[in-house]
């Protein structure tokens, strides 16, 4: 069975595929162009992906992204589609699990009339378990306390302290937030002694 890693680049290939180059995304300012020449960027030049998180290289990170860009749209969808022969071993679950989820949804919700996907349980599984590891750096920024809960009660303390704000859906609604795509988000948000204010998105 593929990992949900596998699953989510097949169905970000197929909808890019579909919708073509120039439709927009989540991510501010980038095409689907953009966004398919981010991720093969990512994975297939690592030391040019190094400015996506040190602000010194950020202008040459930028400068071979464009260079990825120009290559013909279904090289480049083809490109994506395969694994990086460099993600050797467990390699491509590690690192691409929530950014191919996360990138799929870039695409798939800021599409006119979007839902969210019916629940697949080990989809919502594999976030939990990412969110149980990483969520302290995900929501890194903020004070008090922070809890997550997931729709049947399971819950995860993130940060002690006081006030304490409740996020509350499925994991991989939970994951999108946590990323900062919260505007598209089905994420109710509970601060002590108020109603959660609704479903984002």
């Amino acid at each position: 069975m593929p990992t949900v890693a596998r699953e989510e680049r097949a169905l970000l290939a197929d909808l890019l595929a579909e919708v073509g180059p120039d439709q927009p995304t989540l991510c501010a300012g980038w095409t689907t162009r953009d966004l398919a020449a981010h991720v093969v960027l990512r994975e297939r030049r690592p030391l040019a992906a190094l400015g996506i998180a040190i602000g010194p290289l950020a202008g040459y990170t930028r400068h071979v992204q464009a260079d990825v860009a120009r290559t013909p749209w279904p090289e480049l969808v083809d490109t994506l589609r395969h694994p990086s022969p460099l993600l050797v071993g467990p390699t491509d679950k590690v690192i691409n699990t929530t950014e191919l989820f996360v990138h799929h949804e870039d695409v798939r919700r800021a599409r006119a009339g979007w839902q969210p996907r019916p629940a697949d349980a080990r989809r919502e599984a594999t976030m939990w378990r990412f969110l149980r590891q990483r969520a302290s750096y995900l929501f890194r920024d903020g004070s008090g306390g922070l809890r997550l809960e997931l729709p049947d009660g399971r819950a995860h303390v993130v940060r002690r302290g006081e006030p304490v704000t409740t996020l509350r859906g499925p994991a991989t609604e939970l994951v999108l937030y946590g990323y900062g795509r919260r505007d598209h988000a089905r994420v109710e948000v509970a601060a002590p002694d108020e109603p959660a204010d609704g479903p984002k998105g």
